[in-house]
């Protein structure tokens, strides 16, 4: 695990010092060791400049170090993850007639693209995002893994490309103008989150998850190699009887959980007491010789703890169990640091953060996490909501618009609370701009954005959501509410802060849950038979055979949350109130209406709108004012 930063300047040997600026950004995701390395292109002009810092997870010596070149072929590469069946690929190459000098999943990477070129991106199972250079065919080649657990970033200059694992990389060189992308704006209040490929600065772009690159003659490729979308729903006879689902997705899960123990350092697990990270401490705990350490942050505000479901497994299980005690007075003390080490803006990631923080000061690099159990087997509120709203805005986008539009109006209270507004946007939508997931994910509603935003149109929301939905529109609607799941939520909020929220402290974060060969077979699952009214997540729980409690299967629903609506009527008032008052003096300035903002604000305090929503007018700014 590690960060990378490259760049390719085909009309002059120039970019060592800004790659240096940008390896020096990223020294919290591998502060174990640096590497730099400048390549000259054969036509006598340009360079190639790669570079890397290291978190040593697997071959902790020297020969692990990066960038790595290949003396068969000449080719270097700088990769950021982990292949977690390299050594089953190495193998192969071996029989093939592959020679290795070390013993890590990086040269086994080097060695698969030069057998098998850009396939080699089908080979892997793990998490990653590198970048090779093609000495003899002098071009670059970049990857993403598919879910996009790994970053990456790029920015095409005149003559010039840059990339690297963190947005705040390419701002270090100096090189990108530090301009903000409205566009961007928009998608950040719809969702919370900015979506792939977008950023906030302009011309810095996202490589899409499951994605590669190619750079050749000053041009730049970018193909998908896999979509989740072709597996969903697809594989399995209506009529499939569940015990031979199940008998199926058994093995996959416990593999697929083995796999990422694969590690030359101690491992943990992120311990929530639901069913998700109880079902990783279950299994390992019948599969791993050694006792498994767990973690869980413990509240003092009744409501949000969940110590009570934590410690009930780690009894069970007899893990080395610790809890983290957070105050709201810690938190406040952490939100300057958190905001630091936000690589793009987001209303979720501080609890990640925090645990990240406290998991590193016990000495673990590498820790498990419980994410995409609710993606894949239908634990979120939306798979029986999104399903029900579809069939209603079936039936109403038959009424003319003036129609709609009235009874939108006419909903009790249309106002006076998120879901009363988002009803309203419903009713009032023409079954083609606003899709019911969208509309159940959205913070602000069209009508909202229209007063926040100075000169929204919400063209970049709508063109977004429109490109989201359409590989999920054949799709049956709880597969279909999976994918958009998976490649929204999951992949530009969860993923991507649990990324560079546990970097920040040099910590690894793996998810079992979201192997792509479990995720495969999951998806291709008919909908129907992934909701059951008596237990959440049945099927999960059933290839469980057993093992977890019935108070973890049967208990309510909490997720990993910070007890943020308690703290900003409360410790966090008077900061968010100073920060959002002076919201129009800062960069958002040309872009956010004030007194809209204002007026969030004093909702929030009535009573009508959740924290979330001044939360992330809170954030946003905060990290305009840090970075642009």
């Amino acid at each position: 695990m590690c960060g990378i930063a490259g760049f390719i300047n085909w009309r002059s040997k120039t970019g060592a010092d800004a790659l240096a600026a940008a390896n020096c950004a990223i020294a919290h995701r591998g502060p174990d060791d640096a590497g730099l390395q400048l390549i000259d292109m054969k036509n006598g002009n340009g360079c190639v400049g790669l570079a890397n810092r290291r978190l040593a997870i697997l071959d902790l010596s020297p020969a692990g170090h990066q960038p790595m070149s290949d003396p068969t072929t000449g080719n270097w590469i700088a990769y950021n993850g982990e292949v977690f069946n390299f050594q089953e690929i190495r193998t192969r190459l071996e029989g093939e007639g592959a020679q290795f000098t070390s013993h890590t999943d990086t040269e086994v990477i080097m060695k698969a693209y030069a057998a098998y070129g850009k396939s080699c991106v089908d080979h892997f199972r793990g998490m990653f995002a590198f970048s090779i250079w093609d000495s003899a065919a002098q071009k670059l080649f970049v990857a993403r893994d598919r879910f996009g657990k790994k970053p990456l970033y790029y920015f095409q200059g005149d003559g010039f490309l840059f990339f690297a694992s963190e947005v705040r990389a390419l701002l270090a060189t100096g090189l990108i103008p530090r301009r903000i992308n409205e566009d961007a704006v928009e998608q950040y209040l719809s969702f919370g989150s900015i979506c792939d490929p977008q950023t906030l600065i302009s011309g810095v772009k996202a490589l899409p998850a499951g994605s590669h690159m190619t750079w050749s003659n000053g041009a730049i490729t970018i193909r998908k190699y896999w979509d989740a979308a072709s597996f969903a729903g697809r594989n399995f006879h209506q009529r499939a009887e569940e015990k031979e689902v199940v008998a199926g997705l058994e093995p996959l899960l416990t593999e697929a959980i083995n796999l990422r123990m694969v590690s030359d350092v101690p491992v943990g697990v992120f311990l929530s007491g639901g069913i998700d990270s109880s079902a990783l401490v279950a299994i390992l705990a019948g599969t791993q010789q050694q006792k498994i350490s767990t973690f869980s942050v413990v509240f003092k505000e009744g409501d949000y703890s969940e110590a009570e479901f934590s410690s009930l497994v780690a009894r069970r299980f007899k893990t080395d169990h610790h809890e983290i005690h957070l105050t709201a007075e810690d938190f406040l003390a952490s939100v300057p640091d958190a905001l630091t080490a936000m690589d793009q803006p987001s209303l979720d990631g501080f609890n990640t953060y925090t645990i990240s923080r406290e998991v590193r000061r016990t000495g673990l690099k590498v820790a498990l996490s419980g994410q995409g159990g609710d993606e894949l087997f239908a634990g979120y509120k939306t798979f029986r909501a999104v399903p029900k709203m579809e069939r209603f805005q079936s039936f109403e986008r038959w009424l003319p618009a003036p129609l709609r539009a009235a009874a939108a109006w006419a909903v009790p209270g249309a106002d006076s609370s998120d879901r009363n507004r988002k009803i309203a946007a419903l009713i009032q939508g023409n079954g083609s701009m606003l899709h019911p997931y969208f509309l159940a994910r959205m913070m602000f509603v069209p009508r909202q954005l229209c007063q926040l935003l100075k000169s929204g149109t919400m063209q970049a929301v709508n063109e977004g959501m429109s490109a989201a939905l359409a590989p999920a529109a054949a799709l049956d609607p709880v597969n279909r509410v999976s994918y958009l799941e998976l490649t929204n939520y999951m992949a530009n909020t969860l993923l991507r802060d649990g990324d560079c929220m546990s970097m920040a402290h040099g910590l690894e974060i793996r998810v079992p849950l979201l192997d792509h060969k479990l995720a495969e077979y999951t998806l291709s699952v008919p909908g129907e038979m992934k909701i059951d009214s008596r237990t959440p997540k049945h099927l999960l729980v059933k290839a469980m055979r057993g093992l977890l409690p019935d108070e973890i299967v049967h208990r309510p629903k909490k997720g990993f949350t910070l007890p943020f609506e308690h703290w900003m009527r409360g410790e966090l008032k008077s900061s968010v109130e100073s920060v959002l008052t002076r919201i129009g003096e800062g960069p958002l300035g040309s872009v956010l209406n004030p007194s809209a903002v204002m007026q969030v604000w004093q909702s929030f305090l009535d009573g009508k709108t959740a924290w979330s929503r001044p939360w992330c007018l809170y954030v946003l700014d905060r990290w305009c004012q840090k970075n642009l």
